[in-house]
């Protein structure tokens, strides 16, 4: 009985962070460069620099540190992919077709390639799965791009892909009646 309530329960699976240490790293170091820059070779007031500095940091914080500090998650009826603060997508696992490994070339971050419609939320270029969805839908994150495959990185694909096939296989059929029954987690 332990092991059917452990697996009812939400499963995180991290995914790549090597593009986002790279990402800090190298902002991190033109930040600072442009801070120094400005600060004693130019005659820019301490209030300008100060307030320019505060702008980047913030900018180098969710694009840069954010992707560090979150994961992917599988509840029993939902999957939720992110990528730092900057982006979030609930997914209902009825409304996903089917899930696969991914062996294909793929862009690094969160890229929308519309003439496939697949959504891209990678961190690194191992551990692919593409989801395919019943139905396509627009991510606000990525200009409103519409989609209907997703493709991510997961950092043990096998385990994701086995927890995300017993999540389906255990979902039990929505029932007319019940006006939320999709919300239900």
């Amino acid at each position: 009985m332990a092991g059917a309530a452990g697996s009812r329960q939400r499963r995180e699976f991290p995914y790549g962070r090597g593009f986002f240490l790279q990402r800090f790293a190298l902002f991190g170091g033109v930040v600072a460069l442009l801070l120094v820059l400005l600060a004693f070779l130019t005659q820019t007031p301490a209030a300008w620099i100060v307030g320019i500095g505060v702008l980047l940091f913030a900018y180098l914080v969710v694009w840069g540190f954010s992707p560090l500090l979150t994961t992917h998650a599988l509840s029993r009826a939902l999957l939720t992919l992110r990528q730092g603060w900057y982006f979030r997508a609930f997914v209902p696992l009825k409304g996903i077709e089917s899930a696969e490994p991914f062996d294909g070339d793929v862009p690094l971050g969160l890229r929308a390639s519309l003439g496939r419609r697949r959504l891209y939320v990678t961190g690194s270029k191992v551990g692919l799965v593409s989801i395919r969805l019943k139905e396509p839908r627009r991510f606000w994150a990525v200009l409103g791009a519409t989609a209907d495959e997703i493709v991510f990185d997961v950092d043990s694909r096998d385990a994701f892909l086995e927890a995300l096939r017993e999540r389906r296989a255990s979902l039990a059929p929505v029932q007319a009646e019940r006006a939320d029954s999709h919300l239900r987690d």
